[in-house]
């Protein structure tokens, strides 16, 4: 086979990949954007066909929805529940994971098999004993309710990224720092925080992600209507025999703002803390 014919192939090898990865991709942004144009229509004109683009734009539904059906207040406290769990699993992650990667104490491989364990069991089968523990200490449907959970839950995966990503950093940066009479505490946050900021912007990213998408603990452990969170209020659009469509997309498209702005301003570093660390030397 000649030079001419080999090239030929890997040019049409490449063109269907190309073009099955743009298919692919396609396929993927299909949904948010049906919901997008979707979000514009009557509920009249979406019965009537699903899939056709909307005759004239109504904005409508997004003033029900942030009103009526309660998308701003569920916004507020979503986004509350997020801003404290974030700060406290990167910083209680940070911390553990430092100690877990420059100490060798007796209890660390406990200690991090825990964590590891924490990955591995099913979330959702601790929600009964959770809910018989929070009913019997009266921590029920109070702002503070969800946020242990979510600690709880967030901090396994962040401890674990943080401490691999910490392994790829050399150990003679703490201890020039410790010759020139830098504290631990000052060697933490001044000179190791700052170079673990892409494994902390994905922690950020997917802790902030579970969190606001977060159903089952909030249903369960949350009566009170002022504070639902976002999940729990986009069931304000389905009743018993009926659903608002356009209204529970406008509302989904409200819930998919928070997320968006935080992926945009940290996506550039979640695949560098994604591998980073993970061949250590």
């Amino acid at each position: 086979m000649n030079k001419a014919a080999l090239k030929a192939g890997r040019i049409t090898g490449s063109i269907v990949l190309n073009g099955l990865m743009l298919l692919f991709s396609l396929l993927s942004l299909f949904p948010f954007v049906w919901m997008l144009y979707s979000s514009l229509k009557t509920e009249a004109e979406f019965a009537l066909n699903i899939i056709s683009l909307p005759k004239q734009p109504v904005f409508s539904n997004y003033l029900k929805a942030i009103q009526v059906g309660r998308m701003g207040e569920y916004a507020l406290n979503s986004l509350f529940n997020c801003v404290v769990t974030v700060t406290l699993v990167c910083l209680t992650s940070f911390i553990a994971a430092y100690f877990l990667s420059r100490y060798h104490f007796k209890l660390r491989a406990v200690i991090y098999g825990l964590f590891v364990a924490g990955m591995l069991i099913p979330v959702h089968s601790l929600m009964i004993p959770l809910f018989v523990e929070y009913r019997v200490m009266g921590f029920l449907n109070n702002r503070l309710t969800l946020l242990p959970v979510y600690l709880s839950f967030g901090m396994p995966m962040a401890v674990f990224l943080i401490e691999s990503f910490m392994g790829s950093l050399p150990v003679e940066l703490e201890e020039a720092a410790l010759i020139d009479g830098s504290s631990m505490a000052r060697t933490m946050f001044t000179i190791i925080m700052p170079l673990c900021r892409p494994v902390l912007a994905t922690v950020v990213i997917l802790t902030f992600m579970n969190t606001w998408n977060e159903f089952p603990f909030a249903l369960v452990l949350i009566r009170d209507n002022a504070l639902k969170t976002i999940p729990i209020g986009l069931r304000n659009f389905q009743g018993a025999y009926t659903a608002q469509y356009t209204q529970f997309m406008a509302g989904m498209a409200v819930s998919l703002i928070p997320v968006m702005v935080v992926y945009v301003l940290f996506y550039k570093k979640i695949i560098v803390g994604m591998t980073a660390g993970t061949v250590k030397g």
